[in-house]
């Protein structure tokens, strides 16, 4: 086989100008019936060889399990209605490194003298490393998520306008308010400040928690009008790859009642 096969109605109907085998990316052209006429070589230089030839088969045999009927189904839907341009899709295939990687599938219909879906070209980018961050990323943010919700002190964040951007369980049970309930507030409107004093007295502003940890002594009003005294202690969250200042995260305690924060 060479490194590009192809049909001659494939061809005729795609009238592709551009030489597929100078395209970085993995590109396949397949017919109505969803069987792979076209490829190029940067298809077939990641196709496993155990599964013999590309050129031939079932495009749709190459996808994870659970994906197969589904998008083999949406794509005769496809081809049976003429529809339009399909959006790009994340799917996982299995390729000569021995496991499924996820790629985005750029897609366009190949159209006959007619105007009716005869096939469909389909571009592939790898974006298994990327979608890795990406779950790793998650599973990350419910791990913390899974501690602050196991802490018996009020935990809130903002983002840097002071904006709140979640809470834990014991901040809900403090101010009354439930989390979906604060986050898109802004920490004045949903936190109600009565004061907020450092020990000497003085004034701390969202501003000055921005720039350093402030500790001082508050008094909220929560959700029922009742007024709340707490020790309070902020400090900015920094982002680790720029330094920059990206919100701040807010412990509350009633005095006498944890673990003396020094400040």
């Amino acid at each position: 086989m060479t490194e590009t096969s192809q049909s001659a109605s494939i061809e005729a109907v795609a009238g592709a100008a551009v030489d597929i085998n100078q395209l970085p990316l993995p590109y396949l052209e397949i017919d109505a019936q969803g069987i792979i006429r076209r490829a190029n070589h940067a298809a077939l230089v990641l196709h496993p060889r155990e599964q013999g030839e590309l050129i031939g088969q079932m495009a749709f045999s190459l996808l994870a399990g659970c994906d197969r009927e589904p998008s083999f189904a949406s794509f005769a839907a496809l081809m049976h209605s003429g529809g339009e341009e399909p959006p790009a899709v994340l799917r996982y295939l299995y390729d000569r490194s021995g496991r499924y990687r996820a790629y985005q599938l750029y897609r366009s219909v190949i159209r006959d003298a007619a105007g009716k879906p005869a096939g469909m070209c389909i571009l592939g980018v790898n974006v298994s490393e990327a979608t890795q961050a990406l779950e790793e990323t998650r599973r990350r943010c419910l791990w913390l998520e899974s501690v602050l919700d196991c802490l018996h002190e009020a935990v809130i964040a903002t983002d840097a306008t002071g904006v709140i951007t979640g809470a834990n369980p014991a901040a809900e049970e403090l101010l009354g308010w439930k989390t979906t309930e604060l986050v898109g507030k802004t920490v004045e409107e949903g936190l109600q400040f009565r004061s907020y004093q450092a020990g000497d007295k003085s004034h701390i502003t969202f501003a000055m928690g921005l720039t350093r940890p402030c500790n001082g002594l508050s008094t909220l009003v929560d959700r029922h009008g009742r007024e709340v005294v707490v020790r309070i202690w902020s400090s900015p969250v920094l982002d680790k790859q720029t330094g920059s200042v990206t919100g701040i995260v807010l412990v509350f305690y009633k005095p006498g009642n944890a673990f003396p924060i020094p400040g």
